[in-house]
Order: C-alpha cells, then sequence, then structure tokens
C-alpha cells in the first residue's frame, strides 16, 4: 500500500471526526492524565488493518505507544486481546473512533473475502473483488480482499480493457466494440468482454478477446458457455455471487468468481477498545 496516500486518507477522517477539537476530551483531561487501553475481539473474525490502525495514533500523537498482538490474516477469536495502547488519555479517546472504523470494516472485508475463498477450495476458480468500493478506500479494501485470500480485479479503469453492456449497447455490438479497442489501445493490454447469453459468448470467442465474464447467468447457461469456450480464453462469472453459490459456481469449470459484496456489503467486525 502507499503510505503517503494512507496517510492522507487517514488525517481528512480525523479531521471529519475531531474537526477543530475532541472537545469532551479536551474539557476533562490534560496533558498529564495517561492512560492504558486494551484492544478485543468481541467476536471470532480475520483481521485486517492494524498497521491503519496503529498509523492513525502516531498521527495524532506519537507519544500513544500500540503494542500488536496480531499481525493482519490472523483469524481471530471472541474474547482475545489484539493490542495494547498506552500514552495521553485525550489523544487515545480522540482518535479512537477513526481507529476502530478503519479496522472494523478492512476484517470485516477479510473476514467475508475468506469465506468465499474457503467455500471455493478445491477448485481452480479464484476469488475477485470488483471496483464496487466505498469511494476514497478502495486501495485499503482490495488490500483487505487479498489478506481474507482474495486476489483484486482491476483497480481502475487504466487497468485493463473491460468492454461492458453499456459499452457494447454504445458501440453498436461486441464486435464493434472490440475491433475499435484493438485499433486504439496497447496490444499488451488484456481485453475482457462482459456477456449476457451464449449468442454473447460465440460473438466474443470470434472477437478473440483474452477473457469472457458471464454476467448474471443461471447455472445451466455458465456449464453451456464452459462448454462452448472450451478453454480457448479465461471465463469469469459476476452477478448473483452469493456465498451460497460459490461451490456450485466454482464446480462448473469457470476460472474466476468476481464479488462487489466482498466490498461493498459486508458487516463490520466486532472490536472494542477499553481503558483500563
Amino acid at each position: 500500500m502507499n503510505n503517503i496516500i494512507i496517510d492522507e486518507l487517514i488525517k481528512l477522517a480525523l479531521k471529519e471526526d475531531i474537526g477543530f477539537g475532541d472537545a469532551t476530551g479536551e474539557a476533562i483531561f490534560d496533558e498529564a492524565d495517561v492512560s492504558e487501553g486494551i484492544l478485543l475481539a468481541k467476536e471470532d473474525f480475520v483481521i485486517a488493518g492494524v498497521d491503519v490502525f496503529s498509523r492513525v495514533f502516531q498521527i495524532i500523537d506519537r507519544r500513544v505507544s500500540v503494542t500488536l498482538a496480531v499481525r493482519d490474516g490472523d483469524g481471530v477469536k471472541q474474547g482475545e486481546k489484539l493490542a495494547i495502547l498506552e500514552g495521553p488519555t485525550k489523544s487515545i479517546l480522540a482518535g479512537e473512533r477513526v481507529a476502530l472504523n478503519y479496522l472494523q470494516h478492512l476484517s470485516g472485508v477479510a473476514t467475508k473475502t475468506k469465506c468465499f475463498v474457503e467455500a471455493a477450495k478445491g477448485q481452480r476458480a479464484v476469488v475477485v473483488d470488483t471496483r464496487k468500493t466505498t469511494p476514497g478506500l478502495r486501495m485499503l479494501e482490495k488490500y483487505a480482499v487479498k489478506v481474507g485470500g482474495g486476489q483484486n480485479h482491476r483497480f481502475g479503469l487504466d487497468s485493463m480493457i473491460l468492454i461492458k453492456d453499456n459499452h457494447i449497447k454504445a458501440a453498436g455490438g461486441i464486435r464493434n466494440a472490440v475491433a475499435k479497442v484493438k485499433k486504439g489501445v496497447s496490444p499488451f493490454l488484456k481485453i475482457e468482454v462482459e456477456v449476457e447469453s451464449l449468442e454473447g459468448v460465440r460473438e466474443a470467442l470470434a472477437a478473440n478477446v483474452d477473457i469472457i465474464m458471464l454476467d448474471n447467468m443461471l447455472l445451466g447457461e455458465i456449464k453451456s458457455a464452459v462448454s462452448i469456450i472450451n478453454g480457448k480464453v479465461l471465463v469469469e462469472v459476476s452477478g448473483n455471487v452469493t456465498l451460497e453459490r460459490i461451490g456450485e459456481l466454482a464446480a462448473a469449470g469457470v476460472d474466476i468468481i468476481s464479488s462487489g459484496a466482498l466490498t461493498h456489503s459486508v458487516k463490520a467486525a466486532d472490536i472494542s477498545l477499553r481503558l483500563v
């Protein structure tokens, strides 16, 4: 991850939360007040974002020390002590919410990803994320996906060619869209096309693309598409990808399973920071 960008994200989050100062903490505590805090897991989950959590307090006040007991990717248990914080009380309290927000959300992403990856285990399909991320947090969320054992799809629009339904509609069909792409971009960029029917699969194959994405297809259609493609190009399946369907999708012989649910609708891990 780019530490400069992460620091800027944290500073924006702190500015949003603290504003001109923590009215409560600064009214009660002064520079002489110090405390120790314990970070506790209140449920089982895969942890992600511990360095971001620590960095929040480094930015607020370098006198706050964070001693971590876990690393990103660890499976933690309910009641487990994750870290100890020591330092000025008002600095710990000022950074608490932002630090926890990052850690809880990223751990939620990693945990959900781990569940999806486990459900696809034993098949060749890899589980990947999408661009359905929280604005401004894509770098962190995609990092958390990798912590959970998944892989990253394109990071942004500049990463690869992905011709989707609206491109196809506006260009007048798959063949036209692919032909225009091949005329206008480097031959080193992979070309993926999203299709919604077996007719679209055949048209994409005829256009010599590198990856075909089967969007919102029924299981029977996916199996037929895999048979038609027959290993000529990579096959990605997307749309309505749930934990319950991962196993059957992977068993259908696809290469990639992409899901926006890994990032756009996760449940935050339950973590608390208690002063002692």
